[in-house]
């Protein structure tokens, strides 16, 4: 038995909940994660985990065991990337999920120089607006917008995303321009409406001028739940959008998008980068977080007045 071997594939059991994800997760077979589990137990010969045919669970000297060896772990990956090359230069496999526009818009087009300075760091990036299990999909860290509900979750506020109202010069000619925003709650306009994947609903932005806000609720003929698409919507004409300055700067510039109500504004939304409470900041995981901290502060700077 390979001891390391065996405690990646324990803690892998544990943080998953299962001997089959575990399996997925590690590239092994389920009966090498199970072989190598029960090889543990008898080496240590006491009982890590409870199993049923239904489910894992950890008894409490495998509690005590599994922080004791993602310790462990942590520092034998800390001494590996302490050797001269490999502090130089982090290296290994990152996996990551993250909004398909600013996957589209910001991160990719930077990423040449990201491998320019990493070249080791393997990147496979999962690109959706869905809500991803990180333990289960064993993703090492996610880029979100909006709050987070997960208060598990290890995250940092990477910026704030600067909001406006945006139409089509068409749908503009076909609707008219609003003067007001309760105009957009009247039977003249339509919006197309982003579905949060957490909660299934469709956003109802909060607009403010001086003293007096104003809820758009919206009638809709298109509600979607991806940023890309939401985008395409509004582009075709089908409504009116609210986009952060990032994804209309492009469409602004060449005038096919036109801003709305100026005066009017909408909360800042802020961005964060989340990971396991339990997952070691690896030296890869660390220099990708302090990339994309920086590149926020170009795109989405967090605002000065916020207090975290």
């Amino acid at each position: 038995m390979d001891r390391f071997d065996a405690m990646w594939a324990f803690a892998r059991v544990v943080e998953t909940g299962s001997f089959t994800k575990a399996a997925e997760t590690l590239h092994m077979s389920r009966t090498t994660v199970t072989q190598l589990v029960q090889q543990l137990e008898a080496r240590l010969r006491v009982r890590l985990l409870n199993r049923t045919t239904r489910k894992v669970n950890v008894t409490a000297d495998g509690a005590a065991y599994y922080e004791r060896v993602i310790r462990l772990l942590a520092d034998m990956d800390d001494a590996e990337t302490s050797l001269s090359s490999a502090a130089a230069l982090p290296r290994g496999r990152l996996r990551v999920d993250v909004p398909s526009p600013f996957a589209r818009m910001v991160l990719v087009p930077a990423l040449p120089a990201f491998h320019a300075r990493y070249p080791d760091i393997q990147l496979d990036m999962g690109v959706s607006d869905r809500v991803v299990d990180l333990i289960d999909n064993n993703v090492d860290c996610v880029v979100r917008g909006g709050e987070l509900t997960d208060l598990s979750l290890m995250a940092r506020r990477i910026g704030d995303l600067q909001l406006g109202i945006y139409a089509t010069p068409d749908y503009l000619a076909r609707a008219g321009v609003p003067q007001h925003p309760q105009e957009l709650n009247t039977p003249a306009h339509h919006v197309v409406a982003f579905l949060w994947a957490r909660s299934g609903k469709a956003l109802s932005p909060v607009m403010r001028y001086r003293d007096e806000s104003v809820t758009i609720q919206g009638r809709y003929i298109l509600s979607v739940d991806d940023g890309n698409a939401y985008l395409a919507a509004g582009l075709a004409g089908l409504g009116v959008l609210w986009l952060p300055d990032y994804m209309s700067r492009e469409y602004v510039a060449t005038g096919r998008l036109i801003p709305l109500l100026p005066e009017w504004t909408l909360e800042p939304m802020p961005m964060y980068i989340a990971y396991p409470p339990n997952r070691h900041v690896s030296a890869k995981l660390r220099v990708f977080i302090e990339w994309v901290v920086e590149l926020m502060k170009e795109h989405a700077p967090v605002a000065r007045r916020r207090i975290e």
